[in-house]
């Protein structure tokens, strides 16, 4: 639901917005560095073309921390950030530059509320684009973007907390017919 959200905001203001786009594959005779995702068929969380410039595609990947977790105990709130802003970076960036010839930019939350920087850059210029389309003030766009992320990451949190309260839809079971 998260990606979600950041997805249909960028939906108001680029071109081919997707959502868990796959990546092309990485030919053998590429140099990549370690720990680059070599994988066929990775993917990202989105991707949207003429976000940073005009018709170069952007992929982002988010990931949420919790700042509490025993993992971040010794650890301030700007190295946690740091820390995942630099996995998801050595994991994808050199993928996305030299294979899909595009940009990448890890956006990393806080359940608290926080954010990394590249996320917040990341809002910031989601929010300037948005309001020069829809002719608003920028403050009441990145007002409106911060609430609408902030009430989606706690629906996330009280979900994985309580866990899911709605109807729960059962999956189709399928029946194969088989002629004899």
């Amino acid at each position: 639901k998260f990606r979600d959200t950041i997805a249909e905001l960028l939906t108001t203001v680029c071109k081919d917005v997707e959502t868990e786009p796959q990546l092309l594959s990485v030919p053998h005779t590429l140099k990549l560095s370690n720990g680059t995702n070599r994988q066929d068929g990775a993917r990202l969380d989105i991707s949207a073309r003429s976000f940073w410039s005009l018709l170069v595609r952007a992929f982002t990947d988010v990931r949420v921390l919790h700042p509490q977790a025993q993992s971040n105990s010794d650890k301030s709130i700007s190295q946690m950030y740091q820390s995942h802003e630099k996995n998801k970076k050595r994991e994808y960036n050199d993928r996305v530059l030299n294979v899909e010839k595009a940009t990448f930019t890890p956006l990393v939350f806080s359940t608290t509320g926080g954010m990394a920087v590249e996320a917040s850059q990341f809002l910031k210029h989601l929010a300037e684009k948005i309001s020069l389309k829809k002719g608003q003030r920028y403050c009441d766009v990145m007002s409106f973007v911060r609430r609408r992320l902030r009430f989606d990451l706690l629906r996330t949190c009280i979900i994985s907390i309580r866990g899911y309260r709605g109807t729960r839809t059962l999956p189709r079971q399928y029946v194969i017919w088989t002629l004899t």
